[in-house]
């Protein structure tokens, strides 16, 4: 393999070609930085609109496929959630569970700002900025979530990370967008992002996001890589699809 270059075999599915070349068009932006590079350039100038435009791109659905993953946190004292962005599911987990202490890890200092502006007296929220892939974090916890961060990281390593700092018995929740399967909806799919792309015209913020965030999305294969990390791992793995199989929702339960 090529020094530099990161691989990504759903490649050959998606473009066809060979998932190491560096003559690959439609994946080169993909292939020579890890994904997560790309949260930089989706989300640095973003913050301030991000609640509004990812209720109305999801047509209201990010607040259901948000209570969903709340269904399956268990009662617990202690919440890691990762990728929290400006807080949407931070304070929705507070509001599900005032008593428990959450911590909430972004890799963006500007969500942070926006999220930290939401804490009132009553909160038992705290905010951190960091990278998943490398936080190290002096406590453990009873559950960690996160919302849309699969895509963007190395399934092993966050993984490892997430385990590290997780109890016995403890649970990991992640959603995120996947590529739907069906013929029809695929092509709904694609024209949706279509739409996407014109409206990205309009807003020069989020032009990168819409542009790239299918492709991003075409080329994970996000919840059977966790998926099996996680059974190799000693975790009872349970799968949830969403919305026509365009997200869904990876539980992993640590044994005690």
């Amino acid at each position: 393999m090529p020094i530099g270059l990161v691989p990504f075999p759903c490649c050959r599915i998606y473009c066809g070609a060979n998932p190491y070349k560096v003559g690959c068009r439609n994946c080169l932006w993909l292939i020579q930085e890890s994904p997560k590079a790309l949260v930089k350039q989706f989300f640095e100038n973003t913050a301030v609109s991000y609640e509004k435009i990812v209720n109305l791109t999801t047509f209201g659905r990010d607040s259901y496929w948000k209570r969903e993953v709340i269904k399956k946190i268990p009662k617990c004292s202690s919440i890691l959630d990762l990728a929290c962005g400006t807080g949407i599911l931070t304070f929705k987990i507070a509001e599900k569970f005032p008593d428990t202490k959450i911590t909430g890890v972004d890799i963006t200092e500007s969500f942070l700002n926006v999220a930290r502006k939401k804490l009132k007296p009553n909160h038992k929220i705290s905010f951190l900025l960091d990278d998943a892939e490398k936080i190290d974090l002096t406590t453990k916890f009873d559950c960690i979530t996160s919302s849309y961060i699969p895509k963007y990281c190395i399934p092993n390593i966050l993984i490892e990370k997430c385990l590290n700092h997780l109890n016995s018995g403890g649970k990991i929740i992640f959603h995120d967008f996947t590529y739907p399967q069906n013929t029809v909806v695929k092509g709904l799919w694609s024209l949706y992002f279509v739409i996407l792309k014109i409206f990205g015209r309009l807003i020069p913020n989020w032009k990168d996001v819409f542009e790239n965030l299918p492709k991003l999305v075409k080329l994970s294969n996000w919840v059977d890589d966790y998926g099996n990390i996680m059974k190799r791992n000693g975790l009872q793995v349970e799968i949830q699809n969403l919305t026509l199989r365009s997200s869904a929702i990876l539980t992993g339960t640590k044994k005690i």
